[in-house]
Formats: structure tokens, sequence, C-alpha cells
């Protein structure tokens, strides 16, 4: 088994690997896939509102319909202020399906059969670790941005920094907190990545033991992949409302012009 092992053409890249320039810009499998992600995403989202404003249902489009009340439903769930959750839901459900759908996309037969000059064209985004810090830094920042608007500047910043003489215990534990959302945008991409990433490395690993079995094989690990790509897509979609929940929330001695009071949760709205 270990001589069959390694007498295999086992190819994998922890970066994603380039596949031509076009205008000076060095073009990756990643980005490729990407793009047919999104499109894929939008072509669906899209047309899922078209039948909509129609009036015209099927299964396709009750499924994600289902799917889409379920995530608003569970925004107001993780965060309980009405007007905060209709504002951070399109973001977060927005981030659920392209986390899904590009996930899926390296749950594909053949996945490293198909190539470019020696280069698997066919690798997910979510795989990709400059995607999941990218769609981690939106995250976090927008969660910044909407502590900024319920708790002003001065509250969120007094959220990590405060006087160590005259309040040593919140000033430890305001560092504390900025380590916590560094800590926590670092694990939000890293999750994402390391879980894509081993997902496709299991199913190029497997299609190559199994040989000839690899049909019979590889579409119990495919379904199991399409499952974890689901959860993942969810962890991401919840944590990032958590966050957010958590940046908007005043530490309970903070002044109390610096709480999200019901008026000036009006003046945000507006």
């Amino acid at each position: 088994m270990i001589d069959k092992f390694s007498a295999l053409d086992l190819h994998i890249s922890i970066a994603s690997e380039k596949l031509f320039t076009l205008g000076g810009i060095s073009v990756t499998n990643a980005m490729v896939t990407g793009i047919v992600g999104l499109v894929v995403t939008l072509g669906i989202l899209i047309y899922v509102a078209i039948m909509l404003r129609l009036k015209r249902y099927n299964r396709f489009v009750g499924m994600i319909q289902w799917v889409f009340e379920g995530l608003f439903k569970s925004v107001h769930d993780i965060i309980p202020d009405k007007v905060l959750a209709r504002k951070i839901a399109p973001l977060a459900i927005t981030i659920f399906f392209i986390v899904l759908f590009n996930y899926w996309l390296s749950v594909i037969p053949g996945l490293d059969s198909i190539k470019y000059n020696g280069v698997p064209v066919i690798r997910s985004i979510t795989s990709d670790l400059n995607f999941t810090i990218s769609i981690a830094l939106v995250t976090m920042v927008t969660a910044q941005v909407y502590a900024i608007k319920y708790l002003t500047a001065l509250g969120n910043i007094q959220r990590y920094f405060r006087n160590p003489f005259k309040d040593p215990i919140g000033a430890f534990e305001g560092i504390l907190e900025l380590v916590g959302e560094i800590s926590r945008g670092t694990a939000l991409a890293l999750r994402l990545f390391g879980n894509a990433f081993a997902g496709e490395v299991l199913l190029i690993v497997i299609a190559l033991l199994s040989g000839y079995l690899a049909s019979v094989v590889l579409p119990f690990f495919m379904a199991f992949e399409l499952f974890i790509g689901l959860i993942q897509a969810y962890v991401f979609f919840a944590l990032s409302l958590i966050f957010t929940s958590l940046a908007v929330t005043p530490h309970e001695d903070s002044p109390s012009d610096h709480s999200p009071t019901a008026k000036h949760i009006q003046l945000v709205a507006k």
C-alpha cells in the first residue's frame, strides 16, 4: 500500500497556482473558480428573485426561499435588536451563499484531472487564504463600523483602551478584548481555509487510492463534503452575526450615554 501511494502522481499546493497572465496580472485557478462561483451565485439568486416577483414557484425556488427565510430568522435570533438585524442581514446572508456555492464547486468530479499548462483549473476560492482573509476582514470591519454607530467612536475606543491607573482591571480587559478581536478574524479566515483545503485534498487522495473503484467510493465522500460546506457556510454566517452583536454591546461599567438606547437606535436607522 505504501509503495502504491508513493507511486501516485499527487500534486498538492497550499497556495493557489497561476494559470496565465492577463494585463500583467497573474490569474490563478482559485480566481477563475471564484468568478464562476460568483456568476453561479448571482444567477441563482437573481433567478429566484424574478420567479418570486412573477409568483412562479417550483421546488428549487421554494428551497432557496426556505433557506433564505431560515437565515433571516437566525439573524433576528442572534441579534435581538431589530434595526441592527435588518441592517446586517444582507451582508451575512450574502456571505453564506457565496461561501456555500464556492465551497461546493470544489466537490466536482475530476477535480485534479482538468489542467491547463499542468496546473489544475478547478480550485475552490474558499481554499485560497487570500479570499478567506478578505471576507473575514469585511466581517470584522463591518462589526467595527456598527460599533462606532451604536457606541460612538469614543465608546468603541473605550472597549479596548482604559486608564490603567484609574481602572487597572478594565485596562487589562480592554487588552484582552483587542486580542480577542484579532483572534476572531484570524479564526474566521483559518477555519474556512483549513476545512476547504482539507476537503479538496481528501477527495483527490481518495480518488487516487480507490483507482477503478472511484466511481463507487467517491460519491460518499462528495456527499460528506457537500454537508461540510453547508456547515462551514452557516458557521461563518453565524459567527459574523455574533461578532457584530458583541461589538455593539457596551461593557457594564461603560457610561450610560454610550449604550444603544432606543432614541439612539432610531437615529442610526435614519
